[in-house]
């Protein structure tokens, strides 16, 4: 083999697959802005007041907003103290969808956010720190004619975070308080066609159970989902994007495998990214349509952490294993215009020795370079960080899994932990990305410094380099572009996720910058293994056998010599390597 593709194949070429890889990014931008709709949805709802008439309650018993069999209602609540009707009697209904509607399992998730109309009272005002105690149940069924069937009831509590921003005077009676939103529910799956809701609010004053949380007049529900048009795209971009990653990391691994040498750390992660990239591509969402798989949104988000951790790593490696210290030196411009590669890169042969050069150490240095100990200390907080979020992501929808009324922003011990992570993870990614940007610098001046041997170089064998130098350059900032788009998406998707835990501050995403940036992960990967694949050009029966060509420029001075790139039956590395080499290791 001669070197990777990006150093061996022509520049008209290398031009094509990048205008075909532009193009590709192009429109995975505009299926997202002109065929696939916004991603979610979000419904409003106003729970319906009713009243339990039965003396003994009855657990089966649901309570229907509309239809034939329609509870009885009340309007307000001074019409429940005219006809003499206690607190605990009263059900909140919230019927999901509207009338005349059905809900899709392409909805894939649901999820509930719950706000308090409360009104001012001089002597019944909202405590500090005054939590609301809620008895709810959820109840399905797939027609209209059929019994509802439970599929969640708990008791849960909620703090109520409100502020009056008038005087608190008998005047002022009547007005609402402005309370923040409350995380209220959310279902992995969205198999059935109707929900019901049934809210209480049970009253203990002996227990100081709803005590002191104002004078309650309604409660309003949000209901959001994912759209079905949306998961549709996304469903079809998923199905597309498997096998065309799945072949090219087949293609590449086959090539790797055909060298006579192992492969090295950076083949192997580059295999691995191939892998992440294909577990979170295979469209095993199609499943929930006919199944009802409420861990889905759970293995999504493993799913999505593992790819993040692997691509994160990559870059570090892929950055990393540039800077380190080589063994295959750059090519040595000697007296005479004579032009040799180094000693190491012909260890066998051993050509044009030098007492300078020590073999042993260099076999030492590559070992040292292969091994992914070495990077232990960039990749560990990679990892750490990863687990941390699966914690974090275990012990909210993993407990949604037996109860989807729990949430970890309920308490305030819960809310500042999570605010904690959100605000740790932005900062830790945008940390990430300025020290990528710092290994890429590094990386550049390296490249500089080794400009100078060029002009000693004939004039064929200083472009050949120019042109390596050049488009190693433009991989590294094509990869420091995908590494800028990556963090602002996934600081914009924790905000984003959060966002009804932030007050007034919300950010919305557009479905082009979903499959944008979903796309432009594959077509980078795609691109990464395509180019780091071996080349399969060979050369004269010359150079094959390793033989080192060399030159005169005192007697050949109109012809420019040309050297091979790299001994072909050695496989040995790519000229990227012998180009970007540092000194030392420091």
């Amino acid at each position: 083999m001669a070197g990777a593709i990006i150093e061996n194949m022509s520049t008209k070429k290398l031009v094509i697959v990048g205008v075909t890889l532009l193009l590709f990014q192009a429109f995975a931008f505009m299926v997202g802005g002109l065929i696939a709709p916004s991603p979610t949805t979000a419904v409003h709802y106003l729970a319906t007041k009713c009243v339990d008439t039965t003396k003994h309650r009855q657990e089966t018993k649901w309570f229907m907003p509309w239809g034939p069999n329609q509870c009885d209602k009340i309007r307000t609540f001074d019409e429940a103290m005219a006809k003499k009707i206690e607190a605990n009697n009263i059900v909140f209904a919230v019927h999901i969808p509207l009338p005349n509607k059905e809900m899709s399992p392409w909805f894939q998730f649901m999820l509930v956010i719950l706000q308090f109309d409360i009104a001012f009272k001089m002597y019944n005002q909202i405590e500090d720190g005054s939590m609301a105690t809620i008895d709810v149940g959820l109840a399905y069924r797939d027609d209209t004619v059929s019994e509802w069937t439970e599929m969640a009831h708990s008791f849960e509590q909620r703090k109520l975070t409100c502020n009056f921003t008038t005087s608190k005077t008998f005047e002022n009676e009547g007005r609402y308080y402005e309370c923040d939103l409350l995380p209220f529910m959310e279902v992995g799956s969205v198999a059935h066609k109707y929900y019901l809701l049934n809210i209480r609010l049970p009253v203990n004053e002996r227990k100081k159970i709803n005590v002191g949380i104002g004078e309650i007049k309604d409660i309003r529900l949000v209901s959001i989902h994912q759209n079905g048009g949306f998961t549709k795209v996304w469903f079809a971009m998923k199905t597309f994007l498997t096998p065309s990653i799945l072949i090219i990391m087949i293609w590449y691994w086959r090539r790797i495998t055909l060298m006579s040498r192992p492969p090295v750390l950076l083949e192997k992660v580059i295999l691995a990214l191939g892998i992440s990239m294909t577990f979170i591509n295979i469209p095993v969402e199609w499943f929930s349509v006919g199944f009802n798989w409420t861990w889905m949104l759970l293995f999504g988000d493993i799913r999505q952490g593992i790819f993040y951790s692997m691509l994160l790593s990559f870059w570090i490696i892929f950055c990393g294993e540039h800077l380190m210290e080589m063994q295959f030196f750059t090519a040595l411009v000697l007296g005479r215009g004579e032009v040799k590669m180094c000693e190491s890169c012909v260890s066998v042969i051993k050509i044009f020795p030098e007492p300078d050069l020590h073999p042993t150490k260099n076999s030492q240095d590559q070992t040292e370079r292969n091994r992914f100990s070495v990077y232990w200390k960039q990749v560990g907080p990679i990892v750490f960080g990863s687990f941390c979020l699966f914690i974090f992501d275990m012990c909210e929808r993993g407990v949604q899994l037996t109860n989807p009324f729990y949430s970890i922003w309920a308490s305030d011990v819960g809310t500042e932990l999570a605010m904690a992570f959100i605000i740790v993870a932005g900062i830790c990614a945008c940390l990430y990305f300025l020290f990528l940007c710092f290994m890429v610098f590094q990386v550049f001046r390296n490249i500089s410094g080794k400009r100078t041997s060029l002009p000693a170089m004939s004039k064929a064998r200083r472009l050949h380099y120019e042109g390596l130098i050049f488009r190693f350059k433009f991989l590294m900032l094509v990869t420091l572009t995908c590494a800028a788009m990556t963090v602002i998406f996934f600081i914009i998707s924790q905000v984003n996720e959060g966002h009804w835990h932030w007050g007034e501050h919300t950010v919305q995403v557009n479905s082009a910058f979903f499959t944008g940036i979903y796309g432009m992960w594959n077509l980078y990967v795609f691109a990464i293994m395509f180019l780091y694949a071996p080349s399969h050009k060979r050369y004269g029966d010359e150079q094959s056998s390793g033989q080192c060509i060399t030159g005169d420029a005192g007697g050949n001075s109109g012809e420019d010599i040309q050297l091979t790139t790299t001994i072909t039956h050695v496989d040995g590395p790519s000229e990227i390597y012998k180009m970007t080499g540092k000194e030392a290791q420091e």
